[in-house]
């Protein structure tokens, strides 16, 4: 009998589909290990296996793959909490802690060197740093506004100027991942863990946040692992 399964598709077409996100992630490799000033779009191609043309095919300059490199790995990050923000039914201190320990995962990750990057070249570029602004902070921001508004809305915490506390409610959790990948390997503090920091983080906010008269907000709530 004639084999009947489906052939692979050929290697070309499969390469070729393939090749925007092998050149991205070679493009967010050097940017992050180099920065942003130091990377060529022909070391990205070098990196990426493909001839120095080919990202132009893709990304019409240098700043146009480095906008790709953060809508494609640091975004889907933020749309992933802004998710558990729509679905999540439980109380808002509960998912405060989750989405603060959810940046331990992020800060051990290649996108955690990203806000470095931006930081230390935005008087450079500044293209690059309104667009991170806009595009990632912005959104942020929004995000940590939009779990106060909730919170407050439910009764769970007292009001705040909504605005203000959520530049404070991201502002640690960002200089965290930055730490990480600039000063962490040459801080010799003893007793100082990014966990530790977590914990003394959700201390402080959820204290800062407890409805007057009422019992605190503990730093560690009921979906946290034992």
């Amino acid at each position: 009998m004639p084999d009947s399964t489906v052939p692979p598709a050929p290697r070309r077409t499969r390469r070729k589909e393939a090749r925007p996100a092998e050149v991205i992630e070679a493009a967010r490799a050097l940017f992050i290990e180099r920065g942003y000033a130091a990377t060529k779009v022909e070391d990205v191609a070098r990196r990426a296996g493909v001839s120095v043309g080919l990202p132009y095919l893709y990304f019409e300059n240098k700043a146009g793959l480095f906008k790709a490199v953060v809508r494609v790995t640091l975004l889907p990050q933020v749309a992933l909490g802004e998710d558990m923000l729509r679905s999540y039914t439980g109380p808002t201190a509960d998912l405060l802690r989750r989405v603060a320990r959810g940046f331990l995962e992020t800060m051990d990750s290649p996108v955690g060197g990203i806000p470095k990057l931006v930081i230390a070249e935005a008087h450079a570029f500044p293209d690059i740093a309104r667009f991170y602004a806009e595009e990632v902070v912005a959104r942020g921001r929004a995000f940590f506004a939009a779990i106060l508004t909730r919170g407050i809305e439910r009764g769970e915490f007292r009001p705040v100027n909504v605005p203000h506390t959520a530049r404070i409610l991201a502002a640690p959790l960002s200089m965290l991942c930055i730490w990480s990948h600039s000063l962490a390997p040459f801080d010799e503090t003893a007793g100082t863990t990014p966990e530790g920091y977590i914990d003394a983080y959700l201390d402080v906010v959820l204290a800062g946040l407890a409805v007057p008269g009422s019992a605190p907000l503990p730093s560690v709530g009921k979906t946290d692992p034992p």
